[in-house]
């Protein structure tokens, strides 16, 4: 990760990186497979949730003073989304989880190692604050999409190889609009969970 920083954030500590990382998460997001068409105003709403948490994170990847990547977590139960049924309804203690939002890179900085940087910081995170689970969503595509690259490699091995499992019957949505879309639709999103505590 030669000339990158890597910098935990957290409170207060946030707000002066959020019109950078609304624009980040634009421009990384219109990538499939989310091929997110967001706007600045909410993702300076969504994000603001983190700066408010005295639990949350956001750990920074920095080019210089340029912010060129960064990554979120915070307690399952203060996501703003109801994700907090689906793991109770299988059994899943919902204050023993600390939910991964989501990691956004730049294309020009990936195969470096960032992407370890950031579990490992939030694992870290985590421990600290004592929970027991770490998860995140991710959504699903069908093989077939019209708009998925040739040369497309699903995360699904880097996730197995962080010790996240795939649990396909835990399930939920997301609405966002998609490119091209003239309005917000309904995502299918599938939990990934790791046991932090042996």
């Amino acid at each position: 990760m030669s000339g990158l920083t890597i910098e935990p954030v957290s409170g207060a500590g946030i707000e002066r990186y959020l019109t950078d990382l609304a624009a980040l998460r634009i421009e990384v997001f219109r990538e499939f497979p989310y091929l997110y068409e967001g706007t600045l105003e909410y993702e300076a709403r969504y994000l603001r949730d983190y700066a408010n948490s005295e639990r949350g994170l956001v750990v920074i990847a920095r080019d210089g003073a340029q912010v060129v990547g960064a990554s979120t977590a915070l307690p399952l139960t203060e996501h703003s989304d109801s994700l907090a049924p689906t793991l109770q309804a299988a059994g899943i203690e919902p204050a023993r989880v600390y939910y991964f939002g989501e990691s956004v890179l730049r294309a020009s900085y990936r195969g470096r190692g960032v992407g370890h940087a950031f579990f490992d910081a939030r694992e870290a995170r985590a421990l600290e604050l004592g929970f027991d689970i770490a998860t995140f969503c991710a959504v699903e595509r069908p093989a077939t999409h019209p708009r998925r690259p040739a040369n497309y490699v699903p995360h699904d091995a880097f996730w197995n190889k962080r010790g996240y499992v795939k649990r396909p019957e835990l399930r939920t949505q997301f609405s966002w609009r998609d490119l091209d879309e003239p309005s917000e639709t309904p995502k299918p999103m599938v939990f990934w969970l790791k046991e932090l505590r042996p």
